[in-house]
């Protein structure tokens, strides 16, 4: 035997091993469960022999067949809890195997040349990972989809999907990576078929993920009538799984380490060369299509828009990254090869199903589209993210100035009027009028600050903050109130159409923990800077790939309002964001457009 084939066997004994103690944990706890009914047993057929006779061996034995009850009771609750538990399932998009033939050909025959069964379907997930994912239990199979397609290929994979898992495709793999590429990356994942396919290996993941399943539905909230009835057998139920699961974690650890080492060496016979230069590619696309969630979807998610062509730009950051950093230089050379997304029938369609279910795990939107929650192309993305985002921003700044320079008397006063958002943009010109505030008497300074009070100008936020550090703090706490208020206020409002309660509630994976006040207020700040110049200097909103919305100036983007901002902000110097603006030719003292 070679090298790789007893390093491979190794490998597979080692899982194989740690599968027999998994299951040795779950037959001595049917022993522990059996072992007072085993008792009785004895005692029962010892007195109808003539042994063990009088009345305190009755007394014995009827107290040790009703503790036997007692436990076999409570050991099949706990066994129909694990049996009937329903597995963990990955959020996917369904690729059936009408909709991508080459792609199903292509694992197929990878399947082929490693020696293991072939997965029972492929699924896409928006994240820049690859898995097999067992999906035999019932609750986790899918309702076959009526279509064309030969007979021939619906039973194979009728038999197939009995026992072999289901291969799980980061999406973005298939827009940035080459055909032959994408073979490379999924030859380690697919070869993990073969040891799932072992008997004992296969029990004792069933084992575990109905330990796991058990564990989560006894941790699910109860409503109803009886809900404090069930809550003491869920409690029961969830503490023995629980119990269960942790004396079995470190078997697991090892047992999938194992598995994942003889898989990976099976594989290095199929494009080991090529694998080398595929990693590579992994960690680039992992670093673009980052960038590209944080800064270019997560802005457009909260405005209720989700770019619906998310795969796509993966290739345009990671293009535009390979142009800046030396390091990538060459990658973007190998766009002149097949891409992977050619091996799907609609390469579009499934792209635009990847962004809507990164969407909801990573923000939390909607199952499907709708009127507060449409999809935006590429194209449109400046005049319907950027420029209604800074503008959005720019208003609720307003309001919150309105709001400190209100006399305590006038807190309850209408605030100036916003014109309200539309899929098609503000109105042009549109402006808010002066709220009418009556005359009270005041100090000088504060009558200074407040000459333009409702006037959404530029000048009017530079002064507020000029030299005033500790305006900048009241402000973001403001800012930072009236963002917590809207967040909740959408949230109640779409809880029921969302669907984002209960135990499934949605976003999984949140992109970023929740901004503070001060950076609120830099993002606020830059956003009315970016709306005085569009209105008063000719820039306009654009769009970078790597950094997301950006203020175009002749055409060029300028990246250097950053520091200026967070100058005024942190410190109240106001002096670097004038020398900006005069350069740029801003106007601060004229009203900006607000939505």
């Amino acid at each position: 035997m070679s090298g790789t084939g007893a390093s491979e066997e190794l490998g597979a004994l080692s899982a194989r091993a740690r599968a027999h103690a998994l299951l040795r944990i779950r037959g001595r706890a049917t022993a522990v469960a059996i072992l007072p009914a085993a008792v009785a047993v004895v005692l029962l057929v010892a007195g109808a022999q003539g042994f063990a006779v009088g009345s305190g061996w009755d007394t014995t034995r009827w107290a040790v067949a009703v503790c036997a009850l007692v436990v076999l009771a409570l050991a099949a609750a706990v066994a129909v809890a694990v049996v009937r538990a329903r597995p963990a399932v990955s959020p996917t998009v369904p690729l059936a195997e009408r909709d991508a033939p080459d792609l199903y050909r292509l694992v197929e025959d990878l399947a082929d040349r490693l020696g293991v069964p072939a997965p029972s379907a492929i699924a896409l997930t928006p994240d820049c990972d690859s898995w097999l994912e067992d999906r035999t239990h019932p609750a986790a199979q899918p309702l076959a989809a009526p279509g064309p397609g030969p007979r021939f290929a619906v039973s194979r994979a009728r038999r197939r999907e009995r026992t072999a898992p289901v291969l799980v495709i980061g999406s973005p793999f298939l827009w940035w990576m080459r055909v032959g590429e994408l073979r490379a990356v999924l030859a380690p994942v697919v070869a993990g078929t073969g040891p799932s396919a072992h008997p004992d290996i296969a029990a004792a993941r069933r084992f575990v993920r109905g330990l796991d399943g058990a564990v989560a539905d006894a941790d699910a909230p109860l409503s109803g009538p009886l809900a404090g009835l069930r809550r003491v057998p869920r409690a029961f139920v969830g503490r023995t799984a629980r119990l269960l699961l942790r004396s079995c974690r470190g078997h697991v650890t090892e047992m999938e380490r194992g598995v994942a080492a003889a898989a990976s060496i099976r594989a290095q016979g199929v494009d080991y060369g090529l694998r080398i230069v595929a990693q590579e590619q992994v960690g680039l696309a992992y670093a673009g299509w980052d960038r590209l969630l944080t800064r270019v979807a997560l802005p457009a998610w909260r405005m209720g828009r989700w770019p619906s062509r998310l795969d796509a730009g993966v290739v345009a950051a990671l293009t535009e990254l390979s142009r800046r950093d030396r390091l990538a230089d060459g990658f973007s050379s190998r766009l002149g090869e097949r891409p992977a997304c050619d091996l799907l029938e609609e390469p579009g369609a499934a792209d635009e199903a990847a962004s809507l279910l990164a969407a909801r795990l990573f923000h939390g939107g909607p199952a499907h589209p709708g009127p507060d929650w449409s999809p935006v192309d590429w194209q449109e993305y400046p005049d319907e993210v950027v420029d209604r985002k800074w503008r959005t921003e720019a208003a609720r700044l307003h309001r919150v100035l309105d709001a400190m320079a209100a006399p305590p008397g006038l807190l309850t006063a209408p605030a100036a009027p916003v014109m309200p958002v539309t899929p098609a943009g503000p109105a042009p010109g549109a402006v808010p009028a002066a709220p009418a505030v009556p005359a009270t008497p005041r100090t000088a300074a504060s009558a200074d600050r407040s000459v333009d009070a409702g006037l959404p100008t530029l000048a009017r936020v530079v002064e507020h903050l000029a030299g005033r550090p500790e305006a900048g703090e009241e402000l973001a706490a403001g800012i930072g109130a009236a963002v917590a208020r809207e967040e909740q206020d959408r949230r109640l409002r779409t809880a029921g159409a969302l669907d984002k309660c209960g135990p499934d509630a949605l976003p999984l994976f949140p992109l970023q923990p929740p901004r503070t006040g001060p950076e609120l207020l830099a993002d606020h700040v830059t956003a009315m800077v970016c709306c005085a110049a569009v209105d008063t200097a000719g820039a306009a909103p654009g769009l970078d790939w790597l950094d997301g919305p950006a203020l175009l100036v002749d055409g060029a983007r300028r990246a250097d309002l950053g520091v200026p901002v967070l100058s005024l902000v942190e410190d109240g110097d106001a002096e670097p964001l004038r020398s900006w603006l005069d350069e740029v030719g801003v106007r601060t003292d004229k009203p900006v457009r607000l939505v």
